[in-house]
This record gives structure tokens, C-alpha cells and sequence, in this order.
């Protein structure tokens, strides 16, 4: 099937325009999930090499994070190069070899653009110090004189993201602004030729046929710099549906960024059928369907779903009010439970609510020890919950696998930059990231047939996909049948909304269309109501929920 033009049908019913909008999306973290010619980084001819497995998970759509020629000191997300592939990932033929294998099996692709910042290494920044201050070369990024006498100190308070100031200084004496590592300095989103260029990024990969866009940092393009420059005041324990930087804040989700959004949907309408956006903007959920009106971007990650704790009344309030955002302005919600930059969902619901994941992680994952049984059920109950939901549900890879978190990974095996910038204090997102085990055996688990990149647990041959495969109980049956049965209920078109019902304090329930949703958060085993079991969370569910398990029902 082409997946870049729809059939007169599909298009006269509006299906695949808007595909997107109960999608199952998987995210491939390119460097960690399967390397095709063992030099322990994965790849995408690596990707290519699982679809067949990854079309049998279920999914619609992969996201893969960024593959563009980097020098890596953050993951790829520190692009020299927006139109090309970085030859430790392959080759442009590559790329267009898995999107075409990909459309094959009915599966679409999004990449990940990264307009805030790119590297220090990128073509246009060594033109801007090369050329000095007060050059238009400059004017492309944020340099600033700095404060003190001589200039010495920064401009501002401005922190990075990653540690230490956003501010670092070169050797004419001006500084330039990068809110995430010195590696990446920050666009400035007022000149029009950033503007001209990254249109032409989007042009580039969409005549190439992709289906999609995740935009990287898509609250941050904006900042206010007018002069004296504003001090920062973020809400270092903002409640959980506001916005963890604060508001009116000079750097993060300016009103001034949705001038930039509206252009770039001109763009993706272009294509027929129109190509996906969906931001990642840290913003409150009061502010996120601003990036999600019609003529702006199609979906925002919903964070605050991510960041719930285990606990039926908060997860119902993110719900009823993501739902109700959305509903706003004629959009659907995102929902996603783990990604490359946070502690896997399996093991941070195996930890004592309130804990400090930071300081969690910096102590090797040992203060607390989380309960992993506890975690277990958990995220095999949260799935379903999740999948029961209206809108989009993003996979990020190996929670399919129940892989837990990898906290005690050796110092210097860490390449997260934010190890180094905060001096060890925090030990950053690699833990999330170690290589998926494909085979319970060898040095690489299957990833590779070299070192990995970042070490694999030694027990984590038992989470392998080769040894989940025939096991009716696992992670990955659970998985696969959930996005059948997701795949079947949404054939009978339930609609976007769901009806809460009232199953006890300490029972999370709602129908959707015939299907009925159920978890149970409680200490105490629940009754099922009446109704046709069609999966639960845990083998030999049949008349009853013990604590943390859920089930799907349908229902006359």
C-alpha cells in the first residue's frame, strides 16, 4: 500500500488524513534498538530488520529519534546536518530502503526535527564565530554581550536544562545562548533564513515520502530578548497540571511560537495526504491545546499523563482535562507512559510516591529500592488503561518487553551530558536507554554482534523477545493482543469521549462505546460487573480485579 496518497475512498471518508488520531505510535531510539553491523550502535538498516516484529506488536506508525549526521554530544539531538543521514546510522538509501519497507506494511514514519538548537558543529554556527560580532552570520543564534565590567559574567541568570548556565562565552568576549548543552547553541527563530531553512527540512523529508514530524523543544523557538534581559523564575515544584518552568517565562512557550506553527501547517498541507506534527512543548495543559488548533500542529505529548503517580483521582483529573482541552479546539489528546528522557514507567511505579527520581537515580536506584513486583503489575495494568483511552497512544520501545529502568549503570560507560554538567550529581537518561534484548543469549542479547553501546543488565536475557514470543503471560502477548483488541473496538467507531463509572473510590472506570475499562488501585479484589471479559492485565482474571490489575469488558 502507498501510504503517501490515499485512496479516493479513505480520502472522501477523511480516514487518512487523519490516521493520526488513534494511532499506536512506537518510538525507535535508533542508537539502542537493533545494530545490523556490529559496531554496537543500532541502525537503521537494524530498524528495517524488525518491521516484521514490529508489525505484528500492532503498531501504526514509528518515531524515530534523530539520525542526522552529529557529532553525538547529545544523543543526536546536536544536528550538524537536517538533510542528510549520519553515516554511524547509514545512508540516505537506508533511510528511503525502511521508509519504503515500512509503507509495505501498512506502518508510517516520523522523524524527529530539532529547530531550538542544532550543533556547534553545524555549518552555520562556525560561520557565525568565525565572522564576529554585529554580523549577520551571528545574528542567526543569540549572542549577547555579557555583564560585569569586562563583560565577564553572563548575560543573564539563564540556566541550561542540563546543568550550569545557558550561557557560554567565546573567545571575541560575546556569549552565546544554549538552554540545553554548550554543544547546542539556540536559533534565533526572529530571522527569517532560520525560518526559510527549516521549512526546507520539512520540504525535503515530505517529498521523500515520510508521514510525519515530532518537533523537538516545540514550546522553546521564542524568546524574550529585549534588553535588560528578564531573570528566570521557574516553579521548581509547580502543581502537576501546570508548567514546570512557570509562566510568562523568557524562554519557554511565548505566544510568539504559534506564528511559527501556523507556517509550517501551511507546509504539511501541502501533501496529500497532510503530514503529521506532534509537539513535545512542556507547557501547562491549560496552554497545550494552543499548539493543537487547526491551523497549527495536529498533537502535543501530554506529559502530565506521564507524570501521574499511581493514583486513580490524579490520573481521572488528567484525563477529564486533557480530554477536554482537546475537545476545545477540535483535536485529539496524546497519551504516552515512558520515552527516551525519563525513568521507565515500570520502575518509577514501583517507587514510593513523591520520590525524587533524580536523587533516586544519582544513589544507583538503591535509595529507595523500588518494589518491582509492585511495578510490574503496574505497567502491565497501565497499558490497558492506556489503550482504552480516545486519541493517540505512544509505545516507547522495550516497555513492551517490561524492561525496567537501568540505574546503576558504571560512571564511565554514562554519555548523557547531563552527567558531566552537573558533576556526577545527576546521572541523566541513559538508564532508559541500554540496548533492547532481542535473544536471551550471546554478548549482545541479539542487538548486536559487537559491544553495545551502553552495557546490558545480565538478566536481562529473561525480558528477551525471543524468550516472550510463545509465552501466553507476557509483556509482549499482553501487548500484541491489546492493540488487536484496540484495533477491533476502534472499528466501531466509540467516538472521542468516555463516561466515567462508579466502581468505588479506588476503582478507575469508564466506558468507552461497549467497551468498559476497569483498574483497580485498591488493596481490596473488586467484583467484574457483568459483561464479556475480552483482557486483563494479569493471567486468571476471571470474576475479580486484585490490586493493581484492569481489564477491558464488553458490555450490552
Amino acid at each position: 500500500m502507498d501510504l503517501s496518497n490515499g485512496t479516493e475512498e479513505q480520502m472522501a471518508s477523511g480516514r487518512e488524513t487523519t490516521w493520526w488520531r488513534d494511532a499506536l505510535i512506537y518510538e525507535v531510539y535508533v542508537r539502542s534498538f537493533a545494530d545490523s553491523n556490529g559496531d554496537g550502535i543500532g541502525d537503521l538498516p537494524g530498524v528495517t530488520s524488525k518491521l516484521d516484529y514490529l508489525a505484528g506488536l500492532g503498531v501504526d506508525a514509528l518515531w524515530l529519534t534523530p539520525f542526522f549526521p552529529s557529532p553525538q554530544a547529545d544523543g543526536g539531538y546536536d544536528v550538524s546536518d537536517y538533510r542528510n543521514v549520519d553515516p554511524m546510522y547509514g545512508t540516505l538509501a537506508d533511510f528511503k530502503d525502511l521508509l519504503a519497507a515500512a509503507h509495505s506494511r501498512n506502518i508510517r514514519i516520523i522523524v524527529d526535527v530539532v529547530p531550538n538548537h542544532c550543533s556547534d558543529r553545524h555549518p552555520d554556527f562556525e560561520a557565525a564565530l568565525a565572522a564576529g560580532p554585529g554580523s549577520e552570520e551571528r545574528e542567526r543564534f543569540i549572542f549577547r554581550d555579557g555583564a560585569g565590567r569586562d563583560g565577564e559574567l553572563p548575560p543573564s541568570d539563564w540556566q541550561s536544562k542540563f546543568g550550569g548556565p545557558a550561557w557560554e562565552r567565546v573567545p571575541d568576549g560575546q556569549w552565546y545562548l544554549h538552554i540545553f548543552s554548550k554543544e547546542q547553541p539556540d536559533f534565533n527563530w526572529r530571522h527569517p533564513g532560520v525560518r526559510a531553512d527549516f521549512e526546507h527540512t520539512l520540504r525535503f523529508w515530505s517529498d521523500l515520502g515520510v508521514d510525519g514530524f515530532r518537533v523537538d523543544v516545540a514550546h522553546g523557538l521564542m524568546k524574550d530578548l529585549e534588553l535588560p534581559l528578564r531573570n528566570t523564575f521557574g516553579a521548581d515544584s509547580a502543581p502537576l497540571l501546570s508548567s514546570p518552568e512557570g509562566d510568562d517565562h523568557p524562554f519557554w512557550d511565548r505566544d510568539e511560537v504559534h506564528g511559527v506553527y501556523r507556517q509550517w501547517r501551511k507546509i504539511l498541507d501541502e501533501y496529500d495526504p497532510p503530514r503529521l506534527a506532534v509537539a513535545e512543548a512542556g507547557v501547562s495543559l491549560d496552554r497545550l491545546p494552543m499548539y493543537v488548533r487547526t491551523d497549527e500542529l495536529d498533537q502535543a505529548f501530554n506529559f502530565f499523563y506521564l507524570r501521574s503517580p499511581w493514583n486513580p483521582d490524579v490520573f481521572r483529573t488528567v484525563i477529564d482535562d486533557a480530554l477536554a482541552g482537546v475537545a476545545r479546539v477540535g483535536a485529539a489528546t496524546s497519551w504516552v507512559l515512558s520515552n527516551h528522557d525519563v525513568v521507565r514507567h515500570r520502575t518509577r511505579y514501583g517507587l514510593p510516591t513523591g520520590t525524587d527520581v533524580l536523587r533516586w537515580s544519582a544513589s544507583n536506584g538503591t535509595d529507595p529500592l523500588p518494589d518491582d513486583a509492585a511495578g510490574r503489575r503496574r505497567a502491565r495494568a497501565s497499558v490497558l488503561l492506556t489503550l482504552a483511552l480516545p486519541g493517540a497512544a505512544y509505545l516507547y520501545q522495550g516497555e513492551e518487553l517490561g524492561l525496567p529502568e537501568v540505574p546503576d549503570l558504571p560512571a564511565d560507560c554514562l554519555q548523557d551530558p547531563i552527567f558531566a554538567r552537573t558533576g556526577g550529581a545527576e546521572k541523566g537518561r541513559d538508564g532508559c536507554r541500554v540496548p533492547l534484548p532481542w535473544n536471551a543469549d550471546g554478548p549482545g542479547l541479539g542487538f548486536t554482534d559487537g559491544v553495545p553501546w551502553l552495557p546490558q543488565p545480565r538478566d536481562w536475557g529473561s525480558y528477551a523477545a525471543s524468550e516472550q514470543e510463545h509465552d501466553a503471560g507476557s509483556f509482549l502477548a499482553l501487548y500484541r493482543q491489546a492493540a488487536a483488541v484496540r484495533r477491533q473496538v476502534l472499528a466501531t467507531n466509540p467516538g472521542p469521549e468516555i463516561s466515567w463509572q462508579d466502581f468505588g473510590a479506588d476503582v478507575l472506570a469508564f466506558r468507552r462505546g461497549r467497551l468498559l475499562c476497569l483498574v483497580n488501585f485498591g488493596a481490596r479484589d473488586v467484583l467484574l460487573p457483568a459483561g464479556k471479559l475480552i483482557l486483563a492485565s494479569e493471567p486468571g482474571i476471571r470474576e475479580a480485579l486484585a490490586t493493581d490489575t484492569s481489564a477491558w469488558l464488553l458490555t450490552a
